[in-house]
């Protein structure tokens, strides 16, 4: 990497974490600390909201699995206003109302304290899983990239995100997060600009588009009902709202952003800010991905984009195997490229049937090119069994080490870094905030200073961070990353969201009927995946979040007839 590249990477990096720490030099108690001055606008909200969701995951994975994959993913968000709206209307005046530090002081109040304790246990156990995962997948890949060691950059990322939010706490958080989203929105839209410019002189815009739809990379909305299939428009709207009003409306990590704003109202446009822009910038990230797939059937793409493994089979006994298929692969780029010229023709003739023809063409070479990329994974795994031989996530980073002028690297650099500080700050911030406020103050120490629990604060930032960090030096890499953060909040979210449910909606049900409801309704979800894992079951992970607050909901009424019933006897 240039030296430029470099100076524009840890300047705008440095840069953003030295205004945080200057903004919030004043912090001097508990409630700023973990709540802030409750000053912010909407727009600082909406925005602070975005950064924790978007991590380094959605811009090193997503464009990967567009590139794969196609626009599908997009699904997954289709849920997403509609549980702003529902947020909005009922979740928010009840955290406003009762001027709570974090969601789970309300169980409290409403049900007893141990549901409240379970819950926030449940935030953390899947919240600090989720803290590791954001620092390890942007270092190891960045670490493969820029060919320094897994531990630099775990430890670059951590130390960064640990240092500006355990001196400035949540305030800290949101004024890096409004710098952070800047120039990751920015950064993405260059990049696209970018990639279009890149197309042969031949090829415009528009015909990069054909070429994407025609090859079946646009299929963004699938209406066919079917729960084996992750992403399709019925687990976005159904799935998707249950895990987007779980996260929003019970995940700390974003409770604690909007309990910032100024208002009641500016909180809820800065929600509401959050679900209209999120769905486009989750369609830019995706048509990235999309540009990267047009541009690489222009210029030849590399069989395997993890260049380490490439190197390690590269120095093996396997380097003549996999360069025959190199030379496989390159033969059929030669043959598609020539394909897709010849289509690209015949839709501007308007010749329907030679369309059709070399659409045929395409998808065959296509199907061809993905079966020899499929066979260089095996022999990678037979030359190093224990290297991950997906490499989804590496297929965007790759492009932009290789064809991005010099500073624009440095810049897309600047981004994943600051998607990965921005959303482990939150949850980092919330991690303490919840252990603090929920269990430490609330049962284990009950009466100390304001100064106390303030230091107490810090320290539990610090310790959630080096715990983060020590997952993250251990953490196996999925199969695709973004899939992976999700799939531990599936796991969670559905019986947090069954818990606040049965809270707002069933007023009979008292606390030791819900308590055991959750427990029951949690064991349920982890026995399903568990089948799912091993195959004896095939569900898409979203419906996880739906099927999890519906048992929670479920086992809370039955738990309660069934002790009216006892009492009766």
């Amino acid at each position: 990497m240039h030296f430029i590249d470099w100076i524009i990477m840890l300047a705008t990096l440095l840069g953003i974490v030295a205004f945080g720490i200057w903004k919030t030099r004043n912090v001097d108690n508990v409630r700023s600390y973990l709540l802030g001055d409750k000053d912010l606008p909407w727009w600082t909200i909406g925005l602070s909201i975005m950064a924790t969701q978007a991590s380094a995951i959605t811009f090193l994975s997503t464009p990967g699995q567009a590139y794969e994959d196609g626009m599908r993913f997009a699904q997954f968000y289709f849920g997403m206003p509609v549980a702003m709206v529902i947020l909005c209307i009922f979740f928010l005046p009840i955290y406003y109302r009762l001027n709570v530090y974090t969601a789970y002081e309300y169980l409290e109040g409403r049900f007893d304290l141990r549901t409240r304790s379970l819950t926030a246990i449940f935030f953390l156990v899947q919240r600090g899983m989720a803290a590791g995962i954001t620092i390890y997948a942007p270092a190891i890949i960045l670490s493969t990239i820029l060919e320094v060691p897994l531990l630099y950059t775990n430890l670059f990322i951590g130390i960064l995100v640990i240092l500006y939010t355990m001196l400035g706490g949540t305030k800290a958080v949101s004024v890096t997060q409004k710098q952070q989203m800047i120039v990751i929105l920015s950064g993405m839209f260059i990049a696209a600009l970018i990639l279009v410019f890149k197309l042969p002189p031949d090829i415009g815009f528009g015909d990069a588009v054909t070429v994407a739809g025609k090859m079946g990379k646009l299929n963004v909305v699938d209406f066919e009902f079917n729960l084996n299939e992750r992403y399709n428009f019925w687990s976005g709207m159904l799935g998707g709202v249950f895990l987007f009003l779980s996260y929003f409306g019970t995940d700390q990590s974003q409770v604690q952003r909007y309990l910032s704003g100024k208002s009641l109202n500016e909180s809820r446009l800065g929600l509401l800010f959050n679900g209209l822009i999120k769905v486009p910038m989750q369609f830019l990230v995706l048509f990235v991905g999309i540009l990267v797939f047009v541009f690489f059937q222009f210029v030849q793409p590399p069989l395997h984009f993890n260049s380490a493994n490439v190197k390690v089979v590269e120095e093996s006994a396997y380097a003549a195997e996999f360069e025959a298929l190199e030379q496989q692969h390159q033969e059929i780029y030669e043959m598609k490229e020539n394909e897709i010229r010849n289509l690209i023709a015949a839709i501007d003739a308007e010749d329907e049937e030679a369309t059709s023809n070399y659409q045929a063409n395409v998808k065959s070479l296509l199907d061809q090119d993905l079966a020899v990329r499929d066979e260089a994974r095996e022999v990678i795994e037979q030359a190093n069994p224990e290297l991950e031989t997906k490499d989804d996530d590496y297929v965007f980073i790759s492009f932009v080490m290789d064809y991005l002028p010099i500073g624009m690297v440095g810049l897309i650099l600047a981004v994943i870094f600051s998607a990965a500080m921005s959303s482990t700050a939150s949850e980092l911030n919330a991690l303490a905030t919840t252990t603090v406020v929920d269990l430490y103050r609330r049962s284990i120490n009950k009466d100390q200073t304001d100064h106390h629990y303030l230091q107490i604060s810090k320290l539990l930032t610090l310790l959630w961070g080096i715990l983060a960090l020590s997952f993250a030096m251990v953490a196996p890499l999925a199969d695709n990353l973004i899939e992976f953060v999700n799939i531990i909040g599936s796991l969670f979210y559905g019986t947090i969201l069954g818990i606040f449910l049965v809270a707002f909606f069933m007023k009979q049900i008292a606390g030791k009927a819900v308590f055991w409801a959750a427990v029951a309704g949690e064991s349920m979800i982890i026995f399903i995946f568990w089948l799912t894992h091993i195959e004896h079951l095939d569900l898409a992970y979203l419906w996880l979040n739906l099927i999890g607050c519906f048992f929670v909901m479920l086992f809370a009424w039955y738990f309660h007839k069934l002790n009216k019933w006892f009492k009766k006897g």
